[in-house]
């Protein structure tokens, strides 16, 4: 399977916008500058408007990759698998991010399903938000997301999402993706910037050749979304 983005480096607009005419607004501002490459999509558009409506307005404007962001898939059942990679596959999106807290069997399950449709799969293991591991008072044990991320790369996934504002944690997954896949081999995905501290600059010192900011409220909340995205993929270059 090809790249999904064979830039190097860029920003990803998370459009976590309500109506469909601000998604428009906002891709056929930012569409054009030079570093940003491609959308994502999630929970409070597509439940009000479907997925199909949401992809095709971004196509009236560009080509650029969409990934679908179901917050979080592949914590059902694994027969749900082949379901959820129908959907998204009709609706015409390039991408989906799954964050496998289900278990190895619905992990396993929905990778290979989304793969079988052609779909890119970015796997994440580890969130943005304090106290998610458990030795930081959270739910998710310390070894879960290593343990994930495994299992992902056994099953073909060269895509990976990782906590943007936990450095640390962006340098030790890179780490284990540069021992088990190669030095450059992979893709790295990184949410968490501006509103939830974290710097994109500081973040792209130790992520790796091949990665991309996920950026959503400083481009989408801007006064002018155009220059708000030439600024922010400034950071990345």
């Amino acid at each position: 399977m090809s790249k999904l983005i064979e830039r190097e480096r860029g920003v990803i607009v998370a459009a976590d916008v309500s109506e469909i005419e601000m998604l428009r607004k906002l891709v056929e501002q930012t569409c054009q500058v030079e570093g940003i490459s491609g959308y994502k999509v999630g929970l409070e558009l597509v439940l009000t408007h479907g997925l199909p409506k949401v992809v095709s307005s971004i196509r009236e404007y560009t080509n650029l990759p969409i990934i679908y962001d179901h917050q979080k898939g592949a914590t059902d059942i694994p027969e749900m698998g082949e379901k959820f990679a129908k959907v998204c596959k009709q609706a015409g999106v390039e991408a989906v991010i799954l964050f496998p807290f289900g278990g190895q069997e619905t992990e396993i399950n929905w990778i290979k399903a989304c793969r079988k449709v052609g779909l890119t799969v970015l796997v994440g293991a580890h969130m943005t938000q304090p106290k998610f591991l458990a030795s930081e008072e959270g739910f998710i044990s310390d070894e879960a997301p290593e343990k994930i991320f495994r299992i992902a790369v056994e099953k073909g996934v060269k895509d990976f999402v990782v906590p943007g504002n936990k450095p640390e944690y962006v340098e030790r997954y890179r780490e284990l993706f540069e021992k088990i896949l190669g030095v450059d081999n992979f893709t790295l995905y990184a949410p968490g910037f501006i509103s939830q501290g974290g710097n994109i600059s500081e973040t792209g010192k130790v992520a790796g050749r091949r990665w991309h900011a996920i950026v959503g409220g400083a481009i989408y909340k801007a006064t002018h979304p155009k220059k708000a995205a030439e600024e922010i993929t400034q950071q990345i270059k």
